[in-house]
């Protein structure tokens, strides 16, 4: 069941300062809670805990956790996708490859909740978003793999699987945001910040698989 509120009263935007503000609250709550629980997991409640306001006056602002969670998707999606928009055609293919790389780490350098806020919901099912999936990620990848294919083809970079080299790149540099208590653990005080070595080791390692 959804937990809802009044819609008539719900403003379509923010315009007051304290609407902002309250409006910035909740999704950076949501964000909290959801990274954390998932969207199973997560309720009204609780974000409306994390943020600081009751929960009638969070309702005010969004009629439904689903109606938060979507917000908070659909604005992800736009900022995940845009490294992979910027890997350029014309480019030299190993440096735009690696810089690919590099971007997608330091999203995870800057964007933990973030990321973990989309493993969630593909490790669970991926319903909301089933249609982005389909319609906005898939046709981007299968540009870019024509890309490192035409690459590959020309001698310009190794023979690669180009939609298995995107996943391999999504999974390690994810890999220490979605796992970050993990990473710190096992490498504890002697690397307190794993992100640079973790640069110098991703970028050798694509080099050498890429390199012809």
């Amino acid at each position: 069941m959804n937990e809802t509120g009044p819609s008539s009263r719900i403003p379509t935007q923010p315009r007051t300062r304290i609407q902002r503000r309250n409006h910035k609250a909740i999704l950076d709550a949501a964000l909290d809670v959801f990274s954390a629980r998932g969207f199973r997991g997560a309720t009204v409640d609780q974000i409306a805990l994390a943020s600081g306001l009751s929960k009638p006056n969070l309702l005010y602002y969004f009629p439904s956790k689903e109606a938060i969670h979507q917000q908070l998707l659909s604005e992800l999606l736009d900022i995940w996708l845009d490294p992979l928009r910027a890997l350029d055609p014309e480019g030299d293919p190993i440096s735009e490859i690696l810089a690919y790389v590099r971007r997608k780490l330091e999203m995870s350098r800057q964007m933990p909740r973030e990321s973990r806020l989309f493993a969630n919901e593909v490790l669970q099912g991926g319903t909301h978003l089933s249609d982005t999936l389909s319609k906005v990620l898939k046709p981007l990848v299968d540009e870019k793999a024509d890309v490192i294919r035409r690459w590959s083809d020309e001698g310009r970079i190794a023979a690669v699987h180009p939609h298995h080299l995107i996943f391999s790149i999504w999974s390690l540099t994810q890999h220490y945001a979605d796992f970050d208590v993990q990473v710190r653990t096992v490498l504890g005080n002697a690397e307190p910040d794993p992100f640079p070595e973790a640069e110098k080791y991703l970028v050798t390692l694509f080099t050498r698989l890429l390199t012809p």
